[in-house]
């Protein structure tokens, strides 16, 4: 008994009086004896579960004949139960259902004892981490499942004919939802199924009897529970649950796929949606059921963010805190404060609300879920990594719990004796200790628990936020007290906020809303108003905000992010009395109300964001084409929305913002430019390079204007050209069923398809509109060209003001050896030596001819101010056209003017090489800024009030007065 030196001393009685009785025992065997005396570390693991476990005791003293297989088994890790509960039962295969039924049911409870006590055994004894003991629990009931239906589809086929739909065989579908579905079963766990079948239809048979599909399998599922679930003499499997079928208890106990459908797309609950995450196909036609799990997910999971998840499941915790504050739940792990319920509940409300857009969070495990929900940056780390930390202790203890005595419990038990063994079995000292680590783990799951789906009485505290106005909203008060209440909160234009509330409200979308819809709406609405009440400007910002009221009032779950998320509505306020452009874009696109949660102070670095683009796009199914287009509209759109939401409040200027801009516009064109190529390769093979070389693109993607030069704005069109370095004379390399192209068409679509994916405008707008005139010979010339015929038209044929467009022109996307060799290129044509005088003509010459055909014709203010900073003189162009001319007049004697593409940098430069004073490098670089600035505001804020116009004139005037003195003596019709 040396063993029994690791039993705790206050334990030493339950072991000595277990072995005493072993020793008694008809099957302690010899062999047995001999087992326990040479392999004390068999003996002490025996000890230690017949002091945690009263039924492991139990049976293994009725039956110790299973030790001597525990202790051959017991380090197993290639379980194969399936497979070998297969052999054990296919003899039954023979038999029917009227003698062979109470043989199955034997045979399956004789196969379970062993293993369930061997799973028992790894677990108490620590052999192997509780993941592992969940998963061999849900492996063991997936083979039960299986293999019983196997058998019990056989014998009823035989009995009452086959179930067929249209000449095709029908197969039972049995779901696993709940902690089955999820792969991680209990160690005493009811198993929740849902039965149903592929297609109505008729049973084939030789009989008189008529039987429908739905009537066959109802039966099957009768047996199937009563194989699993029934009790006999040689114990129980698993106990099942059918309630969470439609209609719960009181409905059909299977359904076809078509009435499942109907059902959860008419009358699901969200508790339903909620427990469709972990729904699992685990026995029966397992290809056919992963077919409608695909069809339930536009149920599960919605297009739109799906904020209304958080207040569903918090009701649903509140009926759970009920049940805690009247004493029923004090002591329990799953159902209480901080229990497991509130890490599933965490994980599982950031699935529906972010699922519907990202893919990789449709998984029905907790701990891949969590996993990804840091991979995409739903949930920090930290947070997830102590949400997993808790979860398994509490699963760990929970273990503990119903491997005592083999009941389904979660309570903490109150007998001294049993806490005592617990601990024990728990590796804590004592139950004190055990109480301690238990209550830091939930007071951790609760805190994160309430920081994402927040607390009753916060959300409470937001929605009264509005009472004041509620009586206005629901027109409660006459004309004369609505008005008077819009004055005194400062709304500038009362009248005109009364009637866009007013008008509204008359409006059929308003007027038609379903029940649920206006109460939310109700319920937002006096919060909102009270919010804009606050702002600098009410009526202007009530305007603008009613465009996104309007877009979303039957989608409500947006109405609810704003309302869970005080944050994100004060930001919507600000931004859109900031911005109308903002405003404007949050209407067309609510998806975009998701990026309110958080605004960058710094632009991302551009490797983060080429690797967010790619994590999103890995999620898509390669041929899912729109979908990829919406992905890639999305990751621009939210971007642009966050950039803005920055640059009005202040926290990013212009040089970054331009940056930001920059890298959105590359990242996605690089994106783009792979999407086309597998596209193409996919469909004709890959083209041949010039040195004979293939597998890899030769292409490359040029940025000119303001994409080459950094200075990216908020609807700037993306001026490309496309290079590449096909050998002209071979075709594709195919392989079986690709159709050969010429090397040179393949780029030719490659092109194409580029531009196609840029363009292509649906209901989630474009990426972009890509320019191509600037390529070799405009509008007539070939969409894509080799390196080698771009530098020949450079050197032989192209205008000067080609050469002015290609000192912004660098590599944005493609090949980097090409890109390189395009850049050698540009250095080359550029740094040819020029007549500066002709030069100079040629300059102003193109200036005053495109001032000419560019002569404002605007009627609005706004659009002649914004011509004027970037048309009139001494406005952005002309700084433009002076920056080129000092590239292309002296990059032949100073080299280092071609470093970079971006005016700003060029300037410094030309500084540096004497070629403007320090003063005039100062006025150029203040006034680009300035003007670009001013700029933007008219973009993102529509204001024809710019401040000081004073300032900007002078910008101007100190350009002009530069211009003049280099270009002055060349004509007079320069600015």
């Amino acid at each position: 008994m040396q063993a029994a030196e690791l039993i705790p001393e206050h334990l030493q009685g339950i072991v000595s009086r277990h072995w005493e009785r072993l020793e008694e025992q008809p099957g302690f065997s010899p062999q047995l004896a001999e087992l326990l005396t040479q392999d004390l570390d068999f003996r002490g693991e025996l000890l230690r579960c017949w002091c945690a476990s009263d039924f492991v005791a139990a049976t293994t003293l009725a039956r110790p004949e299973l030790l001597l297989q525990v202790a051959t088994r017991r380090h197993e890790t290639r379980l194969d139960v399936e497979n070998r509960l297969r052999r054990v039962l296919e003899p039954l295969l023979e038999q029917d259902y009227r003698g062979g039924a109470e043989l199955l049911k034997r045979e399956l409870r004789r196969f379970h004892r062993l293993e369930y006590l061997l799973i028992l055994w790894r677990d108490l004894c620590g052999l192997v981490p509780p993941d592992e003991i969940c998963r061999q629990l849900t492996e063991l009931a997936d083979a039960a499942l299986q293999t019983s239906l196997d058998v019990l589809h056989a014998w009823s086929c035989r009995e009452w004919g086959r179930p067929l739909a249209a000449t095709i065989p029908q197969q039972l579908v049995v779901l696993g939802m709940g902690k089955l579905g999820a792969r991680e079963l209990n160690v005493s766990s009811d198993i929740d199924l849902i039965f149903c079948f592929p297609q109505a239809g008729q049973v084939q048979n030789d009989t008189s009897e008529a039987l429908t599909n739905q009537q066959f399998f109802t039966r099957l599922g009768q047996r199937l529970i009563d194989a699993i679930d029934a009790t006999t003499p040689d114990g129980f499997l698993f106990r099942v649950d059918m309630r969470l079928r439609p209609y719960g208890s009181e409905g059909a106990l299977v359904a076809s796929f078509d009435a499942m459908e109907d059902y959860y797309q008419n009358q699901g609950r969200d508790w339903e949606r909620y427990a469709l995450i972990k729904a699992r196909v685990v026995a029966g036609d397992r290809e056919r059921g992963a077919e409608l799990l695909e069809r339930l997910k536009p149920f599960v999971y919605r297009r739109y963010l799906d904020f209304a998840m958080f207040e569903s499941l918090r009701t649903m915790k509140s009926q759970i805190n009920k049940q805690a504050r009247r004493g029923r739940l004090a002591g329990d792990i799953k159902l209480g404060p901080g229990g497991i319920r509130e890490v599933e509940f965490t994980a599982q409300a950031l699935q529906l609300v972010y699922g519907g857009r990202d893919k990789s969070l449709r998984y029905p495990s907790l701990i891949r879920t969590l996993d990804n929900l840091v991979a995409g940056s739903y949930l920090p780390a930290e947070v997830a990594g102590e949400l997993q930390e808790s979860y398994w202790y509490l699963r760990n203890l929970e273990h503990k719990l119903q491997a005592f005595a083999n009941q389904q419990t979660q309570t903490l038990p109150g007998a001294v004796d049993q806490q005592q063994r617990i601990a024990f079995a728990m590796g804590h000292r004592d139950w004190n200790e055990l109480l301690d680590t238990l209550e830091r783990n939930r007071q951790s799951v609760s805190a994160h628990f309430q920081e994402v789906l927040g607390t009753d009485e916060e959300v409470e505290k937001t929605r009264h936020q509005g009472d004041d106005w509620a009586p206005f909203w629901r027109q409660e008060l006459n004309e004369e007290d609505a008005l008077s209440l819009l004055e005194e909160r400062g709304f500038e234009d009362p009248a005109a906020s009364l009637e866009l509330i007013a008008g509204f409200r008359r409006e059929k979308k308003f007027l038609t809303l379903p029940a649920a819809s206006r109460e939310r709406l109700n319920i937002f609405m006096p919060v909102l108003i009270d919010a804009v009440a606050d702002s600098e400007k009410p009526s202007l910002c009530l305007a603008r905000v009613m465009l996104l009221v309007e877009a979303v009032c039957r989608r409500t779950s947006y109405l609810i992010l704003l309302l869970e998320n005080p944050q994100a509505l004060e930001q919507l306020v600000q931004y859109c009395t900031a911005s109308p452009l903002i405003a404007e874009s949050l209407s067309k696109y609510p998806i975009l109300l998701d990026e309110l949660l958080s605004v960058l102070d710094a632009p991302p670095e551009k490797s983060r964001l080429a690797d967010e683009l790619q994590m999103q796009l890995l999620r898509i199914d390669e041929e899912n084409f729109e979908e990829e287009l919406d992905c890639l509209r999305y990751f621009k759109q939210s971007h642009h929305l966050q950039v803005a939401a920055a640059e009005v409040s202040g926290k990013m200027h212009l040089m970054k913002v331009s940056d930001y801009l920059t890298y959105i516009a590359e990242v996605t064109l690089d994106a783009v430019l792979s999407l086309s190529w597998q596209y193409l390769v996919e469909k004709h093979g890959f083209p041949v390079h010039r040195d004979g070389r293939y597998g890899k693109p030769s292409f490359g993607i040029i940025g000119y204007g303001k994409l080459g030069g950094l200075e990216l704005s908020y609807s700037s069109d993306l001026d490309l050209v496309f290079l590449h370095e096909a050998d002209l004379e071979q075709d594709t390399v195919v392989s079986e069923g690709q159709v050969s192209l010429n090397s040179r068409a393949f780029y030719i679509k490659l092109a194409q398809r580029i531009i196609l994916l840029l363009g292509t405008y649906t209901m989630s707008g474009k990426l972009y509109e890509a320019d191509m005139r600037l390529r070799p010979s405009g509008e007539s010339g070939l969409l894509v060209s080799t390196v080698e015929s771009f530098r020949e038209y450079q050197e032989s044929r192209a205008w000067t003001w080609e050469h002015q467009a290609l000192v912004r022109a660098r590599g944005v996307a493609g090949n980097a050896e090409l890109l390189q060799k395009f850049s050698a290129v540009r250095s080359e044509i550029l740094s040819h030596h020029r007549d500066r005088e002709e030069l100079a003509e040629e300059v102003v010459s193109m200036r005053d001819r495109m001032r000419r055909e560019l002569k404002s014709s605007s009627t609005s203010e706004l659009e002649r101010l914004a011509f004027q900073l970037k048309q009139g003189q001494g406005g952005i162009v002309d700084i433009e056209f002076l920056v080129q001319y000092l590239v292309l007049a002296y990059a032949g004697d100073h080299p280092t003017l071609l470093t970079y593409t971006d005016n700003f940098r060029i300037l410094e430069t030309a500084r540096e090489c004497q070629l403007l004073e320090e003063s005039e490098m100062n006025t150029l670089i203040a006034a680009y800024l300035d003007l670009r600035a001013a700029s933007h505001r008219i973009a993102l804020q529509q204001l024809d009030d710019l401040g000081s116009a004073t300032v900007l004139e002078q910008h101007q005037e100190a350009v002009t007065a530069i211009w003049k003195r280099i270009f002055g003596s060349v004509t007079d019709s320069s600015p």
